[in-house]
């Protein structure tokens, strides 16, 4: 496994369990039956910070659509440079600061740590092209 898939590997992973903390709170706000009913206006709200999560996920999953095809068109032209291993960390990193900020409500952090794994991003792309 590349350095870079492995970071893709973690920030999948990340991505893939930001679900737990706001749902275990729906069960809590709403009951267990609640939480697995369908939604509907009157459901009663979650807790702010879990609410900020479920935005916090859904921009993971956004972005991790852009982030995992440019890690794995490094990987299918065999290409790997101290600066992609390196965005790929970053990026990992940045996703981590961006739900942790998001959750707390912290807006300009949170669009710092955004426009960080943003860059990242745009290192790969660049290196696609063998431009770094």
């Amino acid at each position: 496994m590349t350095r870079e898939l492995f970071w893709l590997t973690l920030t999948v992973i990340l991505t893939g369990i930001l679900w737990v903390p706001y749902i275990l709170n729906r069960s809590q706000v709403r009951g267990l039956m609640g939480a697995m009913a369908n939604p509907s206006r009157s459901d009663k709200p979650h807790a702010e910070w879990a609410t900020r999560l479920m935005f916090a996920h859904d921009n993971a999953i956004e972005n991790l659509a852009i982030f995992a095809p440019l890690v794995l068109i490094l990987n299918a032209i065999d290409y790997s440079s101290k600066a992609t291993v390196i965005a790929c960390a970053v990026y990992f990193w940045a996703r981590v600061a961006h739900v942790i900020v998001y959750a707390l409500g912290l807006p300009i952090f949170r669009t710092l740590a955004f426009t960080v794994g943003f860059v990242a991003q745009v290192v790969l792309v660049l290196a696609i092209f063998r431009w770094v």
